[in-house]
């Protein structure tokens, strides 16, 4: 099972799920996908006018996810990455059913911002597309969002995701199955409002090849082949004569248009309305498709990250540059803190990740200075909580401004947001290390130890050093007065 990953791709429309064989050719490791299920769930026609996601969604999403836990029942966790996109980005109770979500799948489920979307999504189309050093574009039109890429090679360049998806269009402008010219029109326009925000700054960039992936892309590609409207992939012209079809039609009749799939009929006016317009706005002239997708993008991060190649370390490197951290500095808090969470946390199920967390905090912990001094701490945490952050999930950003913020002042403020002794014990961890190197100095060795017995700490530390340094011996014992506020008792002892 070790050469084995998979990769669970939560959408709006459609539920998947893509298990890879990971083979060694020439010292480089490729993908070979062995297994697929897709269902699909509608999941953004549940959302109420209140963006709330109703029962029968949440039903229909666990029944999904309990078939698909099935076939991941004997795979390690480490081999095993699902992520939920924008549905579960929008939904008001998101936090109320993802509990359930992740029981029914028997994983954790990372709930992506729309750019880490667009990250994935790119890595997947062209893993599967021939080495080229033009310049693509990717366009993924998504059952809520849709995402439009630029990069070169395997790098993104521009990325953005766009509210707008098939289901959420078609719900929105063709409700009840009809299609007209005015509503298809009002859909074009509503989309290209959405696209003109970004249109001028992708077309500057420009692109020698475009494809699309997914559900609509490969929809109009397969519709518009078979009934003859393009013999050269998805093109203007093409688009244009399947719009006026289903236009005289009055709806998608899925007998007049060869290569639809059935579920796709309802969603299709939305998706083609948008394509339509993204066509316009961006000036693309012959689109083709990828085989590739976000969960094929899910699969080779996650060999990266088995191959220690973690996208996430090349981004907290590219943090500290933006915000220019004290690399020296951050180094020494890394050394310090992780020295004492493994003599507090021996490495056991579920705290690898977490230690990992700790780490990048401490890389990351001063990137509020940039800022400003003051609250420098809150800086930090709003910026790892709220920024950009290709290869870290919502979930893994909360964690790391949670350390950010609980790292200096006050811990009741962190209080409310802790969610086990362990990253309590981190957070301590993180404290004492900043504490001690607050001169910005090595320390040969480290002048004490830290320990936890359920809601007791007890720092033992050498007398002499504590002699010679009255302002850590003063910072130390305030530490005291913060714990208790907190329900730990903190002991300095001293040997």
């Amino acid at each position: 099972m070790n050469h084995l990953l998979a990769a669970v791709d939560l959408g709006s429309n459609s539920f998947r799920l893509s298990i890879g064989r990971v083979v060694e050719q020439g010292g480089a490791q490729t993908i070979y996908q062995i297994d697929r299920l897709k269902e699909t769930v509608r999941l953004a026609a549940g959302l109420d006018g209140d963006k709330r996601l109703g029962e029968p969604a949440v039903e229909r999403a666990v029944a999904v996810l309990e078939r698909f836990g099935e076939r991941l029942h004997s795979f390690h966790p480490s081999r095993v990455r699902a992520v939920a996109t924008n549905t579960f980005r929008v939904a008001r109770n998101t936090a109320e059913f993802l509990p359930r979500a992740q029981a029914a799948l028997g994983f954790p489920i990372e709930v992506i911002a729309g750019r880490e979307e667009a990250r994935l999504i790119f890595s997947g189309v062209v893993h599967t597309l021939p080495p080229s050093l033009n310049r693509r574009l990717v366009i993924d039109i998504g059952g809520g969002s849709t995402e439009v890429i630029i990069g070169k090679g395997f790098e993104p360049g521009l990325m953005s995701s766009l509210y707008m998806g098939c289901v959420t269009y078609s719900r929105q402008f063709f409700p009840d199955g009809t299609v007209d010219a005015h509503q298809m029109k009002l859909a074009e326009l509503a989309a290209r409002r959405e696209i003109e925000v970004i249109a001028k700054q992708y077309r500057k960039a420009g692109w020698k090849e475009a494809y699309g992936s997914s559900g609509t892309a490969k929809a109009l590609y397969a519709i518009l082949t078979e009934c003859g409207f393009s013999d050269r992939g998805i093109t203007r012209a093409g688009l244009k004569r399947l719009k006026e079809r289903i236009i005289r039609s009055g709806r998608v009749i899925p007998q007049e248009l060869p290569g639809i799939k059935l579920e796709r009929a309802d969603v299709l006016p939305g998706g083609l309305a948008i394509m339509s317009a993204l066509f316009d706005e961006l000036g693309i002239e012959v689109m083709h498709t990828g085989d590739g997708a976000l969960r094929l993008g899910v699969l080779y991060d996650l060999l990266g990250r088995d191959a220690e190649h973690d996208k996430r370390d090349e981004t907290v490197r590219q943090f500290m540059k933006r915000y220019h951290v004290d690399a020296n500095q951050a180094l020494r808090v890394r050394k310090a803190a992780l020295a004492f969470f493994d003599s507090i946390c021996p490495p056991e199920e579920g705290r690898t990740e977490l230690r990992q967390a700790l780490g990048w905090a401490c890389d990351l912990h001063e990137v509020g200075l940039s800022i400003a001094h003051n609250g420098y701490h809150k800086h930090t945490a709003y910026v790892l909580d709220n920024a950009d952050m290709p290869g870290f999930s919502r979930v893994d950003q909360q964690l790391l401004a949670l350390l950010a913020l609980g790292h200096h002042g006050k811990l009741s403020k962190v209080e409310p947001l802790v969610h086990d002794r362990n990253e309590w014990a981190a957070i301590l961890c993180l404290r004492i290390a900043v504490l001690l190197l607050r001169r910005r100095t090595d320390i040969a060795q480290l002048p004490l130890t830290v320990s936890i017995r359920d809601n007791s700490i007890v720092v033992r530390i050498d007398r002499a050093w504590l002699a010679k340094h009255p302002l850590s011996d003063f910072t130390l014992r305030s530490e005291e007065s913060e714990w208790r506020k907190v329900g730990f008792s903190f002991e300095l002892l001293e040997f």
